[in-house]
């Protein structure tokens, strides 16, 4: 092994894939945005197709041509494509492309009549979350795209939006979304303008709200293992997901040190005895969280190790106690499913004051991503 490497478990991607369609009606949308949470686009949108994914689903436009370019032949949605973006290419690979404003829908619907293809698009709404999605400028944007519809300058395969707090299924506002969804819904039908699909469903409301599936539902976090919000939800065990990430590295270096001994930047920490230190070859260069604290750390030679002192760009620095038996060049294990022993995903978003999400979206490329279908 190099001085790190996150090992992705491709089976546990299918596991988790095939356990949410065995929970709904809806066809089932793979979120693969953000190098597949980290995990690798093309590896990990490869295997959600063969374990029956019926869509794809990114963020940014030029991974929905990376995949369609790899060969992926099902439906693929990009949802954050600002003004300006290689649209000719995505209508030409028919990517659907998902549409908030008039500004984008005029642009799309000029690249479309450029390469003379009709767009594939979807309208999303914006029910309550404030962030993408047309909202209160409905009534203005309701003319004009039913004139596109009407023309057949696009191709309207459907309407979608997003829960701001899904992974809190007793609020209201969950309830209220789904309301103003259903409203903005009966507005196109009334205006003639007909789809195939609504979707608003993310993992957490595939989990916990079958009455948001609608017709298909978008599976992000699930699909790599990974629990919504662990406090709400519970964790990736409790919800029956295989996370499918490992994280390892090696100790650069092993060295004993005497109580009172400062470590790191700023001797922020300070040994409290005798001890052994291990010099973990990551830093946030890599990803890992400059703040974490000594809630997280490595599992080495059958032991948990807490971080100690500050993380640097490279490199952070662990205790191994007095009687470890850890030596330089061991295998440590940054953190996995936690069956052995080890931290878990979870923990370190704790230690880092933040989410899962973030832990594993934020790996950089220094560290290759091995493959393996155990």
């Amino acid at each position: 092994m190099s001085r790190a490497s996150a090992e992705i478990n491709l089976s546990a991607i299918a596991t988790n894939l095939k356990f949410i369609k065995s929970q709904t009606n809806a066809q089932v949308l793979a979120v693969v945005k953000a190098d597949a949470y980290g995990h690798g686009l093309i590896d990990v949108g490869h295997q959600a197709v063969t374990a029956g994914a019926d869509w794809l689903g990114t963020a940014l436009l030029e991974e929905g041509i990376r995949l369609r370019k790899s060969g992926i032949s099902i439906p693929i949605l990009s949802w954050l494509t600002p003004l300006g973006e290689d649209f000719k290419t995505a209508i030409d690979l028919e990517i659907d492309l998902s549409i908030s404003s008039v500004e984008l829908l005029c642009e799309i619907v000029l690249a479309g009549k450029a390469i003379n293809k009709t767009p594939r698009v979807h309208i999303e709404l914006d029910t309550g979350m404030s962030r993408g999605g047309v909202g209160d400028e409905w009534l203005n944007f309701l003319p004009v795209l039913t004139q596109s519809v009407i023309a057949k300058e696009i191709n309207l395969i459907g309407v979608w939006s997003h829960f701001a707090r899904a992974d809190e299924p007793s609020e209201k506002m969950n309830q209220d979304q789904l309301v103003e969804f259903d409203k903005r819904v009966k507005d196109l039908k009334k205006n003639g303008i007909n789809f195939e699909y609504c979707h608003i469903a993310n993992s957490a409301a595939s989990l916990k709200n079958s009455d948001s599936h609608k017709n298909i539902i978008r599976w992000g976090i699930g699909l790599y293992g990974l629990s919504p919000d662990v406090n709400n939800l519970g964790s990736s065990k409790d919800l029956g997901l295989m996370p499918a990430m490992k994280l390892k590295a090696k100790l650069h270096l092993v060295k004993s040190v005497k109580k009172g001994a400062g470590v790191g930047y700023g001797s922020t920490a300070v040994t409290k005895s005798d001890t052994k230190l291990g010099v973990v070859a990551m830093g946030y260069a890599d990803g890992i969280p400059r703040n974490a604290n000594h809630a997280a750390g490595v599992f080495v030679a059958g032991n948990r190790a807490p971080i100690i002192g500050r993380v640097s760009m490279d490199q952070f620095v662990v205790d191994l106690g007095a009687a470890s038996t850890a030596q330089t060049g061991s295998e440590v294990i940054v953190f996995g499913d936690g069956n052995s022993g080890e931290y878990t995903v979870d923990e370190w978003a704790k230690a880092s004051g933040s989410i899962n999400y973030e832990i594993v979206t934020r790996i950089g490329p220094r560290v290759p991503r091995i493959y393996s279908r155990e």
